[in-house]
């Protein structure tokens, strides 16, 4: 029989420093718009902005939510980014640790 795909997101959402994307991850997490917020702390970013190939340093965080928190979650990174077109992007998560994944719902829905 098979399982239905978990309703879990993986959501990427890049920063321009530490600081920043601290920031984010616990405005997030304070309002219970994800389970856990992971973060990369440097990478080196090439992408294209205005017409013009850019480069520069960014920090990626991976966030873990539910697709039932997806609007409210991305709204909130939206209104808090500081870039213009902030990189917001949610990936579905097929399959994983049904406890894990258990975990992500309980802990976006609250006790």
């Amino acid at each position: 029989m098979k399982r239905p795909p978990s309703q879990c997101r993986v959501c990427l959402v890049t920063a321009p420093d530490l600081r920043t994307a601290r920031r984010l991850a616990r405005a997030v997490l304070e309002r219970r718009l994800a389970a856990c917020a992971n973060i990369l702390p440097s990478m080196e970013s090439h992408y294209w902005w205005e017409g013009k190939l850019q480069k520069g340093r960014e920090v990626l965080i991976l966030f873990k939510t539910t697709q039932a928190r997806w609007a409210a979650f991305r709204a909130a990174v939206k209104a808090l980014h500081p870039y213009d077109t902030p990189e917001i992007i949610a990936l579905s998560v097929g399959s994983g640790y049904e406890r894990y994944l258990k975990w992500v719902s309980e802990s976006v829905t609250g006790p």
